[in-house]
Parts: C-alpha cells; structure tokens; sequence
C-alpha cells in the first residue's frame, strides 16, 4: 500500500502544477486571442501553443508577413505586462495606434512597418519620462503627423521612413542621444535639422527626399562617426562646397548622398568621377557622345527651343486646371453634402470597412444595416437607421469627412426632411456596454447651454458608437484659426471664395475677420460653456478631450463646445483641472495665433514669466491702445490655467470673472 499512497501523492501535485500553469497561461493567451479578434488571417492554434509550464507569459509576438488585415484592439495588449517584442511587419494592418504602446515600460522592440496605420504618431506624454523602447520601426504606413516626442533615454534605432509627416522636427527630438539609426526618408518633413547636431551616438542617418533646410555639415552631427548618410533632395546650405567635394567624408559617402541636396547642385558638374548609380552613367556618356556631333549644334539648339516653348504652355495649361481643381475642392470642404441615391450603396449587407483620409479604417460587424436604428432626441417619431447613414455619407466617404481628430473621425450628412448632421465615430468606446452608453447618451442630450453643442442623436451599429450633432457651416476653430486666411494659411487663393463673402460682415466689415473683440467673445464663450459643466450639477462633467477642433462656431460666431462627457476610456484620468489647462491652451492659440504644440505652450508661459508677452502675440491683431493691455492681461490667465501644478490652476468659475473683467 505504501508505493501505491506514494504514487497517489505524485499524481496529486502533477495535476495540481499543471492547473496552476493553465490558470497562469490563459491570462496572456485570451487577451492576445482577443487582440486580433477582429483580424482576418490571425490563427491562434498554430500561432500560441500553450504545451507547458515553460510558457507562463507571452514575451513576444512576431507575425511578419501574415497576410493579415483588419484591425487591432490594442486595449488588450496594453495587458500583457511581460511583452518585449511586437513585430506585426509586412502585413495590411489598419487603424490608429494608442498613446500607451510609445511609452510602454516593458517593450523592448516595435515594428510595424509595411502596414496601413494611420493617424498621428503621439509618442510620449507630458507626464511621460521613460519609456524601454530601443528599436522602433513604423516605416512605409500612412502617419500623417507627430504630435510630440519625449525623452525615450533607451532607444537606438527609429525608422519613420515613407510616411507623410509633413511638420518639422519636434524639438524635444535632440534628447533621443542614444540613437544610432534614424531613417526619415521621404517623410514630407521640412524646417531646420539642427536638433539632430546632438546626436552623437548616430550611425546611419537618412533624410533624403524631404525639404530640411539648415547649413551642411555643421547642422549635423560629427561626419566622422557615421557609417551612413544620404541628405539627397533637401535644401541645405553647404560650407565651403568645393573643399568638401575633395574630401574623405565625400568619398566614403559616395556622391549619390548629396545629389540635389541644396543650394550647391550647379557644382556636380566640376565633381571627380566616383561609382555613381547607373542613371548618371548613361547620361555622362550622352554628354560625352553629344560633343561629336558639333555640325548638328544649330538644330539641336533650334529643335530645342521649339519643344521647350511647346512645354512650358502645356505645363502652363495643366497648372491652371490643377490649380482650379484644387481650389473647388478646398471650398467643397466647407460646403454640405448632399445624400447620395439609395442605389449607390456600395453593399447591402456588412461587415462593413470604411477608410478615412489619413488612411486608418474603422469596421461596423454588423450583417443588415438597417437593424441598427438612429435615435434623435428632439424628433422622436424619425425612423432613421445605420443604412441611412451609410447612403447620407456616401459609404462614409472622404468627400464627407469634415476632420478627424485625435479620437474620431467626424462626417457631415443631410438626412430626410434637411436635417444638417455632423457624425462622429467614437472609437474609444467599441468595448464599452451597450446600456452603459445609452444611459450616458440620454443623460448628455438633457444638457442645454447656449455655448453647448448638444447631442442631438446616437446610434448603435454593432461594437460601434455614432453620435449626432447638428451641423454648423462655420466650422470649428481650430481651423478657422489655422487654415483659413485669418490665420497661418497654405491656401493659394481665397479670394473668391464663398467662406470669405459670406462672413464679410465680421467686425464690422474690417479686412481682419478676427480681430481681438471676436477672439474674447469666444474665449469667454468658451469659459462660460465650460463652467457651466464644472459647476451647474451636483457633480462636474469633465470633458476630457478640449481642444480647438471640438469648439464648433455658429453663424453668429457664437462657440459651441462639442464632444463633451463622452471620455468614456477608464485609463484616461481626466478631471477638472485638466479641462482647465486644456481651455488655457486655446486661449493662447487665440491670442498667438499658433496651435497650441508643447513647444509653443513652453514660449508662451516664458514671455509672460519674463515680461515680454506683446512678442508673441497674433501679428494679425491690430497691436495699438488698449486691445493691448487687454491681450497681455488674457495672456495671463492662459498662464495661471497651464500652471504645472494642477492646485495653483483657477477654476473654470474664476476663469470666466477674470476674462470678463479684462472688458
């Protein structure tokens, strides 16, 4: 009996280990499997096998070149407190990518290059000072914009080549001093490189095919320690040219390193003969070949001329068409769109993808469009539905997209009875409950303001959550700041354009449509509406999400804050200070005229701080008598908002009392 009672014993802590083992396993694998839940080509069984106690958490998930497409639900990663690696490369993955992933404290290495990620690149925070990334490859994908870049003190490589970033180099960019490689190839970037001087731990450096200005080489860092540099396709000024082009570095680098890279290029004629690509070669030998024929010089110069006049016309005429083409489709932005017949449905029945203008997609799993119904608050007896939806956006086209922020893409509609809508996709909130959502819908919609924008209606479309506003034709502020011509505008010619007539009457018939006295009003417009959810409850709504492209404009110019109370995410900490500091950063877009980046918020506070806040207000204001006393005064609460100290900070009470005081 004895061997027997032993053998019993055994067989007990066998079972015991390996159920411990299960239960320590599943944790990892079902949020992974829940992960790519909605990923088409994911196959879990062949991918994570759980055999042994060896596997007590996943470390690493490596799915180059899957053929995978859909969308990722990182939510569930973000759980997974042991991932080192994350390479999703090679594959059709779309979406935006979640601020956590950047400053991640246990990965190590990201690559998702080779995919269809969109959106802006937020790496880093402002509460943010360490992450563990080293190497980060999100190359070849369609990122439209970096919104910041903290310290990262561990990362080596960054490869953000083959995106259209189109801004300038963060300036926090020169903490990176640990970097060895940095590929911004054909990003659209421009503007000075002179923060990448400090990188001395650099190795291979590529800029090409951008627009990056900045003197060439002692923007740079040392030429001595770079095994790799190509700065072709730039607008660099080069010191002393001639010296270098028989130097070492020249040499090493090859002579396709420099080609147009700046002010210089007229020299590559005089330049020695060193390996070039096989494009120069057979043009040095046309060159050469030309000089044997000096009998047909007359003609070939003649020839020449008349094929030369013949182009410049026809590039002329083709300008003037694009530029037309460009300008009817600039004004078509802020016009409304008018719904597409019930024919022109792409498809009748889901799941249903649909593509943004940054490129990143957002999927409704849902079979029959018309099950999920459209609920509008102030007329109940509508029968409205998804499909709806779909036909008054034309599938939720580009055409019909009027922006897409950092949380939703926002599309304008006309749906029966011309009902002028704006619907927004609240991506953040695909996994929060369906009830949970209906409640916070109905207790928004009772929410009334004159500087509110109030719910008008939702709707349910599968995991997905759509809210309705009424749409106004002034459009937000952010890009009536920004974009239009009473601000930093790359628009050729507005001159002609139906924005510019239509709201002529702005103060009083001036050439400046936004002077000072339009530009209080909608801070004190803004404060009020924003006080009015801090402190007119038994508890405040915090709105969790104020920035300058969720203050709608009605044709008074009158502010409408949107998008309030929907911060439905638990990771985002949000309270009422920080909807102060949130308000503090648009009062100094409003007075600088400069969106509100965390360099510009740095400036500002500093020329208040130091006394020299006329500097950096709007040169567009009209700068004289008292509207300037006014402007440093409003710079001023701006200041106390921002404080870094969340105690010090006014509330949004106080706020309003002290801009209403300033006039």
């Amino acid at each position: 009996m004895k061997p027997f009672s032993i053998f019993l014993i055994l067989l007990s802590l066998f079972s015991l280990v390996q159920s411990s083992c299960n239960n320590t396993n599943n944790g990892d694998y079902d949020l992974a499997s829940k992960a790519f839940k909605f990923v088409t080509g994911f196959n879990f069984s062949t991918w994570f096998q759980i055999s042994n106690c060896s596997y007590t958490h996943i470390t690493k998930i490596e799915l180059p070149s899957k053929n995978l497409t859909g969308i990722v639900s990182w939510s569930y990663l973000k759980n997974m407190s042991n991932l080192e690696v994350l390479d999703l490369s090679g594959n059709s993955l779309q979406g935006k990518i979640p601020t956590w992933l950047w400053s991640s404290t246990t990965l190590l290495g990201i690559n998702l290059s080779r995919n269809k990620f969109g959106g802006s690149i937020i790496i880093g925070s402002k509460n943010t000072s360490f992450s563990s990334i080293q190497n980060l490859n999100l190359s070849q994908n369609r990122f439209t914009n970096w919104v910041q870049l903290s310290t990262f003190p561990n990362l080596k490589s960054l490869d953000l080549s083959h995106n259209n970033l189109g801004t300038t180099l963060p300036y926090s960019f020169q903490n990176l001093t640990n970097l060895q490689h940095l590929d911004l190839s054909s990003c659209n970037l421009k503007g000075t490189i002179k923060l990448v001087s400090s990188l001395h731990s650099l190795l291979y450096l590529d800029l090409s095919n951008n627009t990056f200005n900045g003197n060439f080489p002692s923007d740079f860092p040392p030429l001595e320690t770079l095994n790799l540099l190509n700065i072709s396709f730039n607008n660099f000024t080069f010191n002393n040219y001639s010296s270098f082009l028989i130097s070492k570095e020249f040499k090493r680098f090859g002579k396709s390193a420099f080609i147009k890279a700046g002010n210089n290029n007229e020299e590559y004629s005089n330049t020695p003969s060193f390996p070039q690509p096989h494009v120069e070669k057979q043009a040095i030998h046309h060159h050469h070949h030309k000089k044997h024929k000096p009998k047909h010089k007359t003609l070939i110069i003649a020839l020449c001329s008349a094929s030369s006049s013949a182009l410049v016309l026809l590039l002329l005429f083709v300008f003037t068409i694009y530029k037309r083409k460009k300008q009817r489709c600039k004004r078509a932005k802020w016009e409304i769109n008018k719904p597409v017949a019930h024919g022109m449905m792409e498809k009748s029945s889901g799941p249903f993808v649909f593509e943004t203008e940054s490129g990143s997609t957002w999927m409704v799993e849902l079979k029959e469009p018309s099950s999920a119904a459209v609920v509008m608050f102030e007329k109940p007896l509508m029968k409205l539905n998804f499909r709806d939806l779909i036909i008054a956006t034309s599938h939720f086209g580009k055409d019909s997209q009027l922006a897409e922020g950092t949380s939703a893409p926002v599309y304008r509609a006309v749906l029966c009875g011309e009902l002028h809508v704006a619907i927004k996709v609240l991506e953040y909130a695909r996994d929060v409950d369906r009830d949970d959502c209906v409640a916070m819908f109905v207790d928004l919609s009772k929410l009334k303001h004159p500087n509110l924008l109030p719910l008008a209606g939702y709707c349910i479309a599968g995991k997905e959550k759509l809210v309705l506003y009424e749409y106004l034709a002034n459009g937000d502020l952010g890009r009536w700041l920004h974009e239009l011509p009473t601000g930093d505008t790359n628009v050729e010619d507005w001159s002609d354009d139906r924005w510019e007539i239509q709201n002529s009457h702005i103060n009083d018939g001036s050439p400046e449509k936004m002077g000072w006295l339009t530009r209080h009003r909608i801070a004190v417009g803004i404060a009020r509406g924003l006080a009015y959810l801090h402190h007119a409850g038994s508890k405040p709504i915090v709105h969790g999400h104020l920035i300058a492209s969720n203050i709608l404009l009605a044709d008074d110019f009158e502010p409408r804050i949107s998008d309030f109370g929907l911060r439905v995410d638990p990771n985002l900490n949000y309270d009422t200070e920080a909807d102060v500091y949130c308000f503090g950063v648009i009062l100094m877009e409003l007075l600088t005229g400069k969106v509100g980046t965390t360099e510009t918020i740095a400036a500002t506070r500093k020329a208040v701080r130091d006394g020299y806040s006329v500097r950096v207000l709007d040169e567009k204001l009209e700068l004289s008598g008292d509207s300037v006393n006014e402007m440093v005064e409003s710079l001023r609460v701006a200041y106390l908002c921002t404080a870094e100290s969340t105690k010090k900070r006014p509330t949004m009470q106080q706020v309003l009392g002290l801009l209403k005081d300033i006039r």
